[in-house]
């Protein structure tokens, strides 16, 4: 009776030490931490002299030692293979192991000279293997039947407490990752400049990845040839490498599939064109993911690492999710460099309007004198003796100046305004696209764009082209005015003009208004006067003339009021659009 007794209080002593083992475990969410309090208690339960637990590298396939209570330093060193050494074993084939004297089995690796004996079960998480926790004793035969049955228990209990933290830890890598993609989006959005924004990418995909290396690459005109564009972390043998083949290289495959792809190790890889330049860059596992702009592949974002790395799917999302930012942040900055080159040429068109609109005036001057001259050359029939060389001369002077009314009335022919192609045009729609063109250059200049923009506001006959040109005229003309920065003000309204009593025309207003330095009266008179008698100091002078022609080629109105020191109102008022137009 005695025996069953002492049975039965190990037993509870057991229990009662696996439930402290339980509240002990779930104590903790940091997996080193909970793997180390479960090997102390569990060499504590066995009376074992020494213990380790070993998980499955999924990158290595070998078996890491991640805790050890009683081994010697050197231990930490040991890589098994999984289905080495007994632990190995139990690994492979996830069946326990208690062996009463390790001298006589073959499969033992000596880590410490004094074991004899060794117990060791396997940690499964979802039905697979992922570990062993096993543990060693001086004594030959230490282990019993009712140890390993505990150990195993245990070693359940341990499994889901590992299974947990490692969710815990995918989680809270899955919210730093989130954390870092939403910094990076900041970060890449506010850059304008495309070189800029290429090499914040691969700085920001480096850090955000942990990786020794990233490279963006970008497909030329032709799409066949992937060129290297940016880099971080990168060696000279791997800027100096030659460009890649889009059709015959690991990157074309996956622009031309549009899949991310990895690779364990580049430095063995077949598929990967560079292996003596990933030797000398100390370069091992790649995960590369296309970058992708309207369902168009445009190259491709790679990160490298210095050592055997799986990538994790969370990781290979991530990576795809910063790639499809990078890729509109590309395209956003290309889309700005378009921009720029567009608001270039509108400058140099309106310079080319200007010069047609100054030759126009000087023809005209011209052409003025130049009549009086034919005038009085008729009026005076010059006629002189036959054989008189005089008659020579006067034949070369009326040829001439027919000669110079015909170039100048050539030039007014080329100079003068081409009618309006009239169209129904919404104003507002059409002054949001401006604002796009221009708030690059307003931001630049530190000026703040401020719309007023009536909602309702009825639609126009105009020419669109033509009306852009009026609009883009005066807000550059707005532009000019406040060098040192200040606030530009548009705004579109529906105003009244009597036309007659009972005949009321409505007129659609565009306003545009700046905090510059203001006009004088004079200026004001002269406004929209050419290059002629113009007072601009800089630029053509010829802006505002321009504006004037093409309004009231649209039978619309234009109007100015000015202060020194308080700014500039311009407004363009436009027949409203209707069935009777």
């Amino acid at each position: 009776m005695s025996d069953e007794l002492k049975k039965l209080q190990a037993r509870y002593d057991r229990l009662e030490l696996l439930y402290h083992v339980g509240n002990v475990i779930h104590s903790t969410l940091d997996p080193q931490e909970a793997l180390q309090l479960i090997l102390a208690e569990a060499v504590r339960l066995m009376h074992a002299s020494s213990g380790s637990v070993v998980l499955v590298n999924p990158t290595t396939a070998f078996l890491d030692i991640q805790v050890s209570q009683g081994l010697p330093a050197s231990a930490a060193a040991l890589k098994l293979r999984v289905g080495e050494g007994i632990t190995g074993w139990v690994a492979r084939t996830g069946k326990p192991a208690r062996i009463g004297d390790v001298a006589g089995d073959a499969r033992y690796i000596m880590l410490h000279k004094n074991v004899r004996s060794e117990l060791a079960v396997p940690l499964e998480v979802n039905g697979e293997t992922r570990g062993v926790i096993n543990v060693d004793s001086e004594r030959a035969d230490a282990f019993t039947a009712a140890d390993q049955e505990l150990l195993e228990t245990l070693a359940l209990q341990a499994a889901r407490v590992i299974q947990n933290t490692w969710l815990y830890e995918q989680l809270r890598l899955k919210a730093r990752l989130f954390e870092a993609l939403a910094n990076v989006s900041r970060t890449i959005n506010s850059t304008l400049n495309l070189g800029d924004a290429l090499n914040v990418v691969t700085r920001e995909a480096c850090l955000l990845m942990r990786a020794k290396m990233c490279s963006l690459m970008l497909l030329d005109k032709t799409g066949e040839w992937l060129d290297l564009r940016a880099s971080h972390g990168a060696g000279d043998a791997y800027l100096s490498k030659p460009r890649l083949s889009a059709a015959e290289s690991l990157l074309g495959v996956v622009a031309r599939r549009k899949k991310p792809m990895q690779v364990a190790n580049v430095q063995v890889s077949t598929r990967y064109q560079n292996v003596d330049v990933a030797r000398r860059e100390g370069l091992v596992s790649l995960l590369s993911v296309p970058l992708q702009f309207g369902g168009q592949v445009t190259g491709t974002l790679s990160v490298y690492t210095g050592q055997p790395y799986n990538f994790s799917n969370e990781e290979i999302r991530i990576l795809a999710a910063l790639a499809e930012l990078s890729a509109i942040a590309i395209e956003k900055a290309r889309l700005y460099e378009r921009i720029v080159d567009v608001e270039e040429q509108l400058r140099q068109n309106e310079k080319l309007s200007a010069l047609g609109l100054l030759a126009a005036e000087v023809a005209h001057e011209i052409r003025n004198p130049l009549t009086v001259m034919k005038m009085l050359y008729h009026s005076l029939d010059p006629k002189f003796p036959q054989g008189d060389p005089r008659n020579k001369d006067a034949q070369i002077i009326r040829d001439k100046m027919e000669l110079l009314n015909k170039i100048v009335e050539q030039i007014l022919d080329f100079a003068r305004t081409s009618e309006p192609k009239l169209a129904p045009v919404n104003l507002n729609l059409l002054i949001e696209e401006l604002g796009l063109l221009v708030r690059h250059k307003l931001k630049k200049q530190n000026i703040q764009w401020v719309t007023q923009l009536q909602p309702d506001l009825p639609l126009i006959l105009g020419d669109a082209t033509q009306l852009e040109q009026v609009f883009l005229n005066l807000l550059l003309n707005a532009a000019e005015a406040m060098p040192g920065g200040g606030r530009l003000t548009i705004a579109t309204q529906v105003i009244r003009a009597e036309r007659a009593a009972a005949d009321p025309v409505r007129l659609v207003a565009f306003e545009i208004q700046d905090t510059g330095g203001g006009m004088t009266e004079e200026q004001q008179r002269r406004a929209f006067t050419s290059l002629l008698n113009t007072t601009k100091r800089t630029g053509t002078g010829l802006g505002l003339a321009i504006v004037q022609r093409i309004v009231e080629a649209h039978r619309g109105k234009l109007s100015l009021s000015s202060q020194i020191g308080a700014g500039t109102k311009i407004c363009v008022a436009l027949p409203e659009h209707s069935s009777e137009n």
